[in-house]
């Protein structure tokens, strides 16, 4: 097994839990270390808070540790995992109860011509502001789709929902995202 290696294959991550459920703290640092990056990807299009990820991170994984011998691998550790944070979020968000901000541009230098640099920059802003008008459950379910490859099946175990409740989610997203990048592709114009 590689501790300390980000990119751990399912069965690295299974012996991970299993020395986990035994106490062993060397396991649940590399498997904190393996999915903090993943982890803070979600959130932050979940919460659209920093503060408050590394926050909801540390939550996420205390009940991966204190709860280790309740996984039972009938889903992939990542579906286990991604199911406590999206509900770790949740949490937190009702506890701030106040409205989700856009962030600043953290766009980086381009590697283009200034021209499509400043038209990549628009369609990502737009983007990113079309994804955050989405009520949260479609903005998930299109964060887990398209940024951390989840099918549809592990999304609803993620979820806690039907299959099906995540398709009419995602149908709903495209249509509004649609809509919205439409209107955006005609200001750029």
């Amino acid at each position: 097994m590689r501790i300390g290696v980000v990119g751990l294959d399912e069965l690295d991550e299974m012996a991970l839990v299993g020395r986990i459920r035994n106490g062993d703290r060397l396991a649940f640092q590399a498997l904190y270390r393996a999915y903090f990056s993943r982890l803070a990807r979600f959130l932050d299009r979940l919460t659209r808070n920093v503060p408050l990820i590394e926050e909801i991170i540390n939550d996420t994984m205390l009940v991966v540790w204190q709860k280790a011998d309740t996984f039972d691998g009938s889903c992939k550790l990542s579906t286990w995992v991604f199911g406590i944070a999206y509900r770790q979020g949740l949490k937190a968000l009702r506890r701030l109860d106040e409205p989700l901000e856009q962030p600043e541009d953290q766009l980086g230098a381009a590697e283009c011509q200034p021209e499509h640099a400043l038209a990549a920059r628009q369609l990502q802003r737009g983007v990113s502001r079309a994804l955050d008008t989405l009520p949260v459950e479609q903005r998930v379910v299109v964060s887990l789709t398209y940024y951390h490859g989840m099918a549809y099946q592990e999304i609803a175990e993620t979820m806690g929902c039907p299959v099906n409740t995540v398709k009419t989610r995602m149908f709903h997203a495209r249509q509004k995202l649609k809509d919205m990048l439409s209107d955006h592709r005609e200001e750029m114009q």
